[in-house]
């Protein structure tokens, strides 16, 4: 029998046969290495499977864990990456495991097709929950009482989250960093991983139309940086369009097309990121920080700030800044 050290954060990963060795590598990769860089306390990663033993992965190559089911459902954060098959049955056996986490209040976590064993063990039911775009009508036909979502990277629902295809796990990992350790850290990760360091978990899967390089691509691409230099200043979609030479109809179908969202979104997002640091790092009251990343008003900055990061800016405070803030920062 195996157990799980109580110390540190634990994770556990589902390994299955068949598997791509992507979607675990991608856990592994943010979970799994040290990094005593950092000066946190890191995660204790084990990779479990149903039954311990060899399994055979895509490529032709094994993967053999001596961790069973006992082990992945002890562990507080518990991932599946995958399934073997989005029309077939879960077994009875990781059914089981992954209600017996979540009734000891672990953190249940799927990427990409794994929102199926999630949907099978019934922690998706009335719940909001994402997986890859081509999966989303299956899962809503299997599971109807599962609100489908296809349109996002990932959902945050507290103690169940859910992401889309592959890539988007990372950005759900990354998430998962940047909840337990702050921003900070998160971004460090993201730079050793050479990503970027936060891509928001409403952010469309994938665009319609194929993105050519060209230069509107370019055009786009400078207003958005000039943009990020100039968060504190009020800025208008007419000044934007203006600085690529476009019209205002021509540049947020241009932008659209290039980002997946629109530039009043892309803003918001922009700026609400720019205040973690200065929440995090200083003792700045909030309707300062507001103004110093562009929100016109402390009330429009908390409301936008609650809605992307399910929480207040002074309760974020609270949580990552060592330094107590100024009583008049609430």
């Amino acid at each position: 029998m195996h157990t799980v050290a109580n110390s540190g954060r634990t994770v556990a990963v589902l390994a299955y046969e068949g598997m791509s060795p992507f979607e675990t590598g991608i856990v592994t990769e943010v979970f799994g290495l040290p990094r005593p860089e950092l000066d946190v306390p890191w995660y204790d990663l084990k990779v479990c499977a149903e039954r311990p033993g060899p399994l055979r992965i895509v490529g032709g190559a094994t993967v053999d864990t001596p961790y069973d089911l006992e082990v992945f459902a002890s562990a507080q954060t518990v991932i599946v990456p995958g399934v073997p098959d989005v029309r077939g049955t879960c077994s009875p056996e990781l059914v089981a495991a992954l209600r017996l986490a979540h009734d000891r209040g672990a953190r249940v976590v799927s990427i990409c097709s794994g929102a199926f064993a999630l949907a099978a063990a019934g922690l998706l039911d009335h719940r909001p929950a994402t997986t890859h775009w081509q999966y989303a009508d299956l899962l809503r036909r299997r599971f109807p009482l599962v609100r489908v979502n296809p349109d996002v990277l990932y959902i945050d629902d507290g103690d169940v989250l859910t992401s889309a295809g592959s890539a988007a796990g990372l950005d759900l990992c990354l998430h998962l960093v940047r909840r337990d350790h702050g921003p900070s850290v998160a971004n460090t990760v993201a730079r050793r991983l050479v990503i970027p360091p936060h891509r928001d978990g409403g952010q469309a899967q994938f665009i319609e139309a194929p993105v050519p390089h060209d230069l509107d691509d370019d055009q786009i691409s400078r207003t958005m940086t000039w943009a990020l230099a100039n968060l504190r200043q009020e800025i208008s979609i007419e000044t934007l369009a203006r600085r690529a030479h476009m019209s205002t109809r021509t540049y947020l179908r241009h932008f659209a097309r290039c980002t997946g969202t629109s530039p009043t979104r892309w803003l918001i997002a922009q700026r609400v990121q720019a205040s973690l640091p200065l929440l995090e790092k200083t003792a700045a009251p909030v309707e300062e920080i507001a103004r110093t990343v562009g929100f016109r008003s402390p009330i429009t900055y908390r409301s936008h700030f609650v809605k992307a990061m399910r929480t207040s800016p002074s309760a974020y405070r609270r949580a990552f800044n060592a330094a107590e803030p100024a009583e008049h920062g609430h």
